[in-house]
């Protein structure tokens, strides 16, 4: 084990970095995917519930894996076959598509119990000082909802992590790709995967420990606000 963390440490860590940026662009445009659609879930038009919710049931219907090859292999192929266009994806930028979508679902989940949680008069406050609904969503009630999203946001920042690996399947030399490298080369695979493991604790285990933190305060903040 000394001899694979002395000689392929650094391409592992290296790895370990694509990983959290691509997970960090993956949540990122996954919670605008999220604000959009948790908006469209909660507001009364039923052609944004409907939209919404079709959006949300298709991309939490399909396994990962699935959607990693739809928008890695299919889209391209459908674009310049059937559209006469000329577009190529990276395994970054189809992995932050696929990522992107996926967690978006969730998020979009995520925000729309979080505006629920929201006393419903704060928008009719908002309304009642003149406020359109718009600027009354995004400037009373979505604020006091993020307080009330971030430990799930931060839990699906963790899940977001894990499901990265599935992404080595379309090349995009994250953790597990690497590490399969490795195995393949050293033939250590028990030794190879248990370092793996440890990488991936240590990080879900540091953002585990901030998603208490940051739940605690919120708390705190609540109950100072009560009195």
């Amino acid at each position: 084990m000394e001899a694979i963390i002395s000689t392929y440490g650094p391409l592992l860590m290296e790895a370990l970095g694509r990983t959290l940026l691509l997970t960090l662009l993956g949540l990122i445009f996954g919670c605008i995917l999220g604000i959009v659609f948790g908006i469209m879930s909660v507001v009364k038009n039923k052609v944004c519930n409907v939209i919404s919710l079709i959006y949300v049931n298709v991309i939490r219907g399909i396994p990962m894996i699935v959607l990693a090859f739809f928008v890695y292999i299919g889209i391209p192929y459908a674009v310049n076959n059937y559209m006469h266009g000329n577009i190529v994806l990276s395994a970054l930028q189809a992995g932050t598509i696929c990522l992107a979508a996926n967690c978006g679902a969730y998020m979009s989940e995520i925000i729309r119990a979080g505006i629920q949680s929201v006393d419903p008069g704060q928008m009719e406050a908002a309304r009642s000082l003149g406020l359109p609904y718009w600027r009354s969503m995004f400037r009373v009630v979505l604020p006091q909802a993020i307080k009330n999203m971030v430990p799930s946001i931060v839990n699906q920042f963790i899940i977001t992590l894990k499901d990265t690996s599935i992404l080595s399947v379309i090349g995009f030399p994250e953790l597990v790709n690497k590490a399969q490298n490795v195995v393949s080369i050293t033939y250590k695979s028990f030794e190879t995967w248990i370092i793996v493991g440890i990488m991936y604790l240590i990080v879900i285990l540091i953002l585990q420990w901030i998603a208490k933190i940051l739940e605690r305060r919120i708390n705190r903040g609540n109950r100072k606000n009560r009195y």
